[in-house]
């Protein structure tokens, strides 16, 4: 296979620099070589995320900083075409999906390779377009509902602007939980949001959610700073809240094994929003999503018992990624957007 590996190139889509402008290079470089706890796998779809603007950007080197040239793309499907020796629980063929490692991103190329550890089999009921709209998000919300709340059943949760494609995630998984779940956001997601689950839907266009709540358990903020005091506000004491958007603070630097200089500056960013919780007695949380394969694999079971599928908004050729990650960075899609190999 290594020779094999060694006289093949692919296409990968990467940046060279942090940059404002949203714009990778297709570049032809070397199939990536397995060790013996990877698998390579052939990417079929990846997801497009806004994580990815902010890698690009630079608006996350503090708590991922990269070096280049860089092949962007954090989650995909695909299949397994070579496994490493140490390999236990998947083979050659396997239809696979994942939220990949951090530290070795790399998703908008044709092939990658990936630690078994951070891939499951993909969901029986999704086609690959599908499934590669899945661990980013579905991750993050059983991230923040398991690892960092520890929501206990019969709660009340509230999403705010949950109708995008991390509530499509989120809602089911809380569900599952038997959490009592609220969310807002415009009109024309309340079907579908009610569809899937969602108890309570507040419409932010006609009302206030910070009218209307209040003794709430749990918040997972998906809007970003301006807006945790009044998040904070409709919490109960002892209320907990985690955000995906706003900023990280000390806790988050400590749960990540950050180094003791990252430890204080994140201690200082987030100092206010801690303030803010502290003054309710509430926790503020801040959440950035890590690759597990064991809880996608806990996704998967979900995703087929309640047979969920992911919003797409738009699927793209791999060779528009620019024009994909354009439409990501504009804000205005409804669900995900894909490109496909």
């Amino acid at each position: 296979m290594a020779n094999k590996e060694e006289n093949q190139k692919m296409r990968a889509a990467q940046m060279q620099k942090y940059s404002k402008v949203v714009q990778l290079e297709m570049n032809n470089v070397k199939i990536p070589e397995i060790n013996s706890h990877e698998v390579l796998v052939k990417v079929k779809a990846a997801g497009v995320n806004p994580l990815d603007i902010l890698i690009l950007n630079g608006s996350i080197r503090m708590i991922a900083d990269y070096d280049f040239p860089l092949t962007l793309g954090n989650e995909l499907s695909g299949v397994i075409e070579a496994v490493g020796e140490d390999v236990v629980d998947f083979q050659v063929g396997d239809h696979v999906y994942t939220r990949l490692p951090v530290n070795k991103i790399g998703a908008f190329a044709e092939y990658v390779a990936v630690n078994e550890d951070a891939i499951s089999i993909m969901p029986k009921n999704l086609s690959f377009i599908e499934a590669a709209a899945v661990p980013l998000t579905a991750l993050t919300a059983y991230q923040a509902l398991y690892d960092v709340l520890n929501a206990q059943p019969n709660a009340k949760l509230f999403i705010p602007g949950g109708t995008g494609g991390f509530g499509a995630m989120a809602i089911p998984i809380a569900k599952s939980m038997g959490l009592y779940v609220i969310t807002s956001g415009s009109e024309r997601g309340r079907s579908r949001t009610l569809s899937i689950g969602a108890d309570k839907f507040i419409n932010y266009k006609e009302e206030n959610y910070a009218d209307i709540l209040s003794n709430i358990d749990y918040v997972i903020d998906t809007l970003g700073t301006k807006e945790i005091k009044t998040e904070l506000d409709i919490l109960k004491p002892q209320g907990k809240l985690v955000s995906l958007k706003a900023l990280p603070n000390y806790r988050f630097a400590v749960d990540n094994n950050f180094p003791m200089w990252k430890k204080l500056l994140f201690g200082l960013v987030g100092a206010r929003l801690d303030f803010l919780a502290s003054r309710h007695n509430n926790e503020y949380r801040f959440l950035f999503v890590r690759a597990n394969g064991r809880q996608l694999q806990e996704i998967t079971n979900l995703v087929e018992n309640e047979n969920i599928t992911p919003s797409i908004d738009s699927i793209y050729n791999f060779d528009d990624i620019n024009k994909a990650l354009l439409k990501v960075s504009t804000g205005h899609s409804q669900g995900k957007v894909i490109v496909t190999f």
